[in-house]
């Protein structure tokens, strides 16, 4: 497995002096070279799952592995990608671009052809000289793939990084994110609260409940085949029947959550 959590629960000390159980006893293996999504509520503790199996931070109990070895500390064999994009607003794309493999003593001049190279791949070689300014919502998220691509991780972890997008872009960009992992294979850890986006492309879509101490619902492969056209696929019935299935448990889970952030505004 790329990665497992066994029995993860995940705490956090109030202002107050208590404690907040964002997840409880989270069972979750990810399978090498598969695409897994991570849905819920807001504050069922998607993004702490996601940060706990990069390494950002620790889980309160239980464990976490990657490939088999426990994690201590963070996890050298991923990289993420935030909603925000990291780029450096005094920096070009080409050099942004090529940040990743810089801190990783990469000489410059192979790291400047590596950033070309993936330049291309996304589309922005002609834009290498540009800042970060100048570009688009969406060419700076494809600077933000390719700074994630260009280390060659075994992992990327993904949170929500198009939901800034405007729909057409951001279909766009999803089509270009499923070539580039449809080449490589790499392993993805997915978050959004786009259930469509989930499905569109998925292996597998992972249902939280509401928090706190979301645990996990819902399990459900994704059969529908690869390679997939994203603009097209949400009228394919098969899509249609798993979106009414994931929703009948999530649907349950996002009025639970709406309800209680409406008992503690009224208390």
């Amino acid at each position: 497995m790329a990665l497992r959590l066994n029995g993860v629960t995940k705490r956090f000390r109030t202002p107050s002096g208590g404690t907040y159980t964002a997840v409880e006893d989270i069972d979750l293996d990810v399978a090498a070279g598969t695409f897994v999504s991570i849905v819920g509520p807001s504050g069922s503790g998607k993004s702490t799952i996601l940060n706990m199996t990069a390494g950002l931070t620790e889980p309160s109990a239980g464990t976490v592995e990657v490939f088999g070895e426990p994690l201590r500390g963070l996890n050298r064999r991923a990289t993420y990608m935030f909603q925000q994009d990291a780029l450096l607003p005094w920096k070009t794309v080409l050099e942004n671009a090529m940040l990743g493999l810089i801190f990783r003593g990469v000489d410059r001049r192979e790291a400047r052809e590596r950033a070309l190279y993936w330049l291309e791949k996304v589309g922005l070689k002609p834009f290498a000289d540009r800042y970060p300014y100048q570009l688009s919502g969406g060419m700076r998220k494809r600077v933000a793939v390719a700074q994630s691509w260009i280390v060659d991780p075994d992992i990327l972890h993904m949170d929500e990084p198009f939901s800034a997008l405007d729909v057409q872009t951001r279909q766009m960009m999803e089509n270009e994110l499923l070539e580039l992992w449809a080449s490589s294979r790499k392993t993805v850890l997915f978050v959004t609260h786009d259930l469509e986006e989930a499905i569109a492309l998925s292996d597998e879509v992972v249902v939280l409940s509401a928090g706190p101490g979301s645990r996990i619902v819902g399990r459900f492969k994704v059969d529908i085949p690869r390679p997939r056209n994203l603009i097209d696929i949400r009228a394919e019935p098969a899509f249609g029947e798993l979106y009414r299935s994931i929703w009948a448990i999530l649907r349950e889970e996002v009025l639970k959550s709406y309800e209680r952030h409406k008992s503690l505004a009224r208390a």
